[in-house]
Formats: structure tokens, sequence, C-alpha cells
């Protein structure tokens, strides 16, 4: 990637539509994952560190992409278009999404890890005794990661849609 006239480029090609992809893709697989470790334990004990380690890389590339956006605007600026702005501004409501969304992951593949772990008895009642409230709070977590992973995509596809829309609107149509 090389920094032209104050623009990321790739051979010559803004990085921004090349690194969005990243976003659009990997931020909504995680999601998926992150789910799917969710709702199932048997898969998060056996997928949780992989599917952190996709989520942290999928909201890293978040500020990324932004600041390579915020570069493009920067360079268009000059043809004054609102569904730039419309795209730049919600493109900027992306990041605490994605954040809040990795974090939850984070939370819930660590206090799985707390709650699956085997006692010094594994079979004791006190050893469930103490395991109980970390099962509780992966379960709260659970939930929290599926929801907040909707919440993401639905934010990625808003954004998405938006930055289409700059990019196409009334083409083909002469």
């Amino acid at each position: 990637m090389a920094l032209a006239e104050g623009l990321w480029t790739f051979e010559g090609i803004p990085a921004h539509p090349l690194l969005v992809h990243a976003v659009v893709v990997l931020l909504p697989l995680a999601a998926v994952c992150g789910a799917l470790i969710a709702i199932r334990p048997a898969w998060r004990r056996r997928y949780g560190v992989p599917v952190a380690l996709l989520t942290v890389v999928a909201v890293a590339a978040v500020p990324v992409t932004q600041k390579a956006g915020e570069q493009l605007e920067a360079k268009l600026a000059a043809l004054d278009n609102p569904l730039i702005a419309r795209h730049a501004a919600l493109g900027e409501t992306l990041l605490p999404y994605a954040v809040v969304f990795g974090v939850l992951v984070l939370a819930l593949v660590a206090v799985g890890l707390l709650s699956d772990r085997p006692g010094q008895a594994s079979h004791s009642a006190a050893s469930a005794s103490t395991r109980r409230p970390w099962r509780l709070l992966s379960g709260v977590l659970a939930v929290l990661v599926v929801l907040s992973g909707a919440a993401t995509v639905t934010q990625v596809v808003r954004i998405g849609h938006s930055g289409s829309t700059a990019v196409w609107q009334g083409v083909g149509t002469q």
C-alpha cells in the first residue's frame, strides 16, 4: 500500500474500496461464528479461540478502513455529493458497534473457559457450585453476543448500502 497525495492506494486504486471488503466479509463472518459458539457451548470449547482471533482481526479492520475512507472522502470533497457525506456519516458509527461486539466475544470465550474448566474433583458438588456463576454469566454473554452481532451486521449492511448507492447511483440509467 502506498501513500499518494494523502491517499492510501494499492496499485493506483484508493485503498478504501479494497479494505472495505475485509470489514464486509470478516465482521459478518465473526458475527455468525460468534452466534454459533454462543448457542453451542461444545463449539465454544473447540472453536472459541479461533473465533476470538477472527473477531479481533475483523474489529481491527474497521478503523483502518475508516481512515482510508476519510482520505478518499477528502479527495472527493469537490464533488459535494450528499450520498458520499451520508455514507461517511454512517461509516463513523460502525466502530462502537464492532468494539462492543468484539469485547463481548472475547468475554464469552474467556468466561466460557472458566465455566467449563474442570475443578479439583470435577464431579463434586463443590466444583459444580463454583462453576455455576460462570455458567450463568456465559449464558448472559451468549445472548449479548448474538444481539450485538446482529446489530453490528445490520450496521455493516446499512453502511455498505449507502456506499454502493453513492458509487452506483445513476450508473446504467442512460
